[in-house]
């Protein structure tokens, strides 16, 4: 087997602009998508947009877009320009030595000059019935405030946030803007977020905070009309009414594929994100980059996904000029 030049791990905004990017420099890329799968959430080939039905922030489609087609124009402005495209999982890596080695879930083995990781991130979901069916089909479930509490549907209507962190307070008050009111439900009785982030959202009168609640079911058939709780403390159960729900407990990186003994292949930070100590999309092994929310915990949009995968295959191009390899 032949060694590539690059090799790009990830479809999402991040991978196919990495991917477009270096098939006009020349380079050849490969890049390997990973396959479907369902349990416990689903991850599909295009990252976090496959499960986003309505995008309206992404520049260039002034009447939005689906996410799914979104990733679709991607991935066919990537073949336009002769990317090569694995559907395989990569299950581990050896970044010791150079070329690196890449193993797939097939059994087989990619080894590449230098590599793109571009995985992304995974939203954490309640587990409740429901939830994930009506995610995926844009009835009122999202893992994204910001991607999606602006959308006609959601404006004026009465939502609910789940989470107690920073992310869940900011995802807050940012709905706070367009509904008319929006409930913040938590399991416990205090909030863990920082004082500063709990004072800006409740300087918002129609911000409505659930005391010892936790999302059981989620109840409609087309689009959510109301959320099941239970009582932590005492096991009651309760329906609230709300059209949207808005899930804020966090992401998960996709970096298990990384780590092997104990030890991580390249530097992660303490959430187990790709540590990028200064802009660059270079990692803490030379002639490995990453890009998206992979690498990025605070923004996770696919337009900057998209910039950071235009900067890894730029530098990567540049570094593997420097080794003497074009």
């Amino acid at each position: 087997m032949g060694v590539e030049r690059v090799a790009i791990i990830g479809s999402g905004p991040a991978g196919w602009t990495a991917a477009i990017y270096a098939a006009r420099a020349n380079l050849s890329p490969l890049c390997i998508i990973g396959t479907p799968r369902a349990d416990p959430a689903p991850i599909l080939p295009g990252g976090q947009l496959m499960l986003t039905t309505e995008v309206e922030n992404y520049p260039g489609f002034p009447s939005g877009i689906t996410g799914p087609e979104l990733m679709a124009h991607f991935r066919s402005q990537a073949e336009r320009f002769a990317t090569r495209i694995m559907d395989e999982d990569v299950v581990g890596v050896d970044f010791s030595q150079r070329p690196f080695t890449l193993r797939l879930g097939g059994g087989g083995e990619i080894r590449a000059q230098s590599v793109i990781i571009a995985t992304g991130a995974v939203a954490n979901w309640v587990g409740a019935p429901n939830e994930i069916r009506l995610a995926r089909i844009g009835g009122g479930v999202s893992a994204c405030a910001v991607c999606d509490g602006a959308l006609p549907v959601f404006r004026g209507k009465e939502l609910a946030v789940v989470g107690g962190g920073d992310t869940a307070m900011e995802e807050a008050t940012y709905l706070t803007k367009f509904a008319s009111k929006v409930f913040i439900i938590h399991r416990r009785d205090s909030f863990r977020a920082s004082k500063v982030m709990q004072d800006r959202l409740f300087a918002q009168k129609n911000a409505v905070a659930v005391w010892n609640k936790k999302v059981v079911n989620v109840v409609g058939e087309e689009r959510i009309e109301a959320v099941e709780l239970e009582d932590t403390l005492t096991k009651a159960r309760s329906s609230l009414a709300v059209a949207g729900l808005f899930v804020a407990i966090g992401h998960s990186p996709a970096t298990e594929f990384l780590r092997h003994g104990g030890h991580s292949a390249v530097a992660l930070d303490e959430k187990g994100y790709i540590s990028l100590a200064t802009r660059s999309s270079a990692t803490s092994v030379e002639g490995v980059f990453a890009a998206g929310d992979v690498a990025d915990s605070v923004y996770r949009q696919a337009i900057t996904a998209a910039g950071m995968g235009c900067q890894a295959a730029l530098e990567c191009e540049r570094w593997l000029a420097s080794q003497g390899i074009h």
